[in-house]
C-alpha cells in the first residue's frame, strides 16, 4: 500500500499507532474516532493514502459503498442507535483537519444534542437556476 511517512492515518493502517479496530480488510480499515461525536463513531479510511475525495482512486470509490453499509450496520448494531450520520469532510473550509480520505460513521441517538447544520431559506427561484447552470456548466 502507499503510504505517507507524516499521515497519522497511514500511520494507523501501517501499526505505527494503535487503534480501536472495528473491521478491516485488505483495502479498508475501519475504527473509533478518538474524539467522537457520539461513543461508537467510527472512521472508514482507505490503507492506500489518498488525500481527499478527489484524490481517490475509482476503484476504491466503487468498494467503499458496500464497507459503509457494513460498518454502518455493525455501528448502529452495536450501540443501539436510533440512527446514522455518514459524512466526509473535504478540504479545510469543509473541515478536514487530517489529509487522508475518511468517512464518519456516527451513531445518533433521540435526544443526543448534536445540531445539523441549518438549511438558508433566503433563496429564490433565480439563486437555485444561477447555480445549477454554473454546475452543469463544469
Amino acid at each position: 500500500m502507499t503510504q505517507k511517512t507524516d499521515c497519522l492515518f497511514c500511520k494507523i493502517v501501517a501499526g505505527e499507532i494503535p487503534c480501536y479496530k472495528i473491521w478491516e480488510n485488505d483495502y479498508f480499515l475501519a475504527f473509533l474516532d478518538i474524539k467522537p461525536i457520539n461513543l461508537g463513531h467510527t472512521l472508514i479510511v482507505p490503507k492506500k493514502h489518498a488525500d481527499d475525495l478527489f484524490d481517490l482512486p475509482v476503484a476504491d470509490l466503487r468498494e467503499v459503498g458496500q464497507v459503509i453499509q457494513t460498518v454502518a450496520q455493525m455501528v448502529k448494531t452495536g450501540t443501539g442507535a436510533d440512527g446514522i450520520n455518514i459524512g466526509m469532510n473535504n478540504g479545510s473550509a469543509a473541515g478536514q483537519l487530517v489529509w487522508h480520505v475518511h468517512l464518519h460513521i456516527i451513531p445518533r441517538f433521540e435526544g443526543d444534542g448534536f445540531k445539523h447544520w441549518p438549511g438558508r431559506e433566503d433563496l429564490s427561484v433565480g439563486d437555485f437556476e444561477t447555480i445549477q447552470a454554473k454546475i452543469l456548466a463544469k
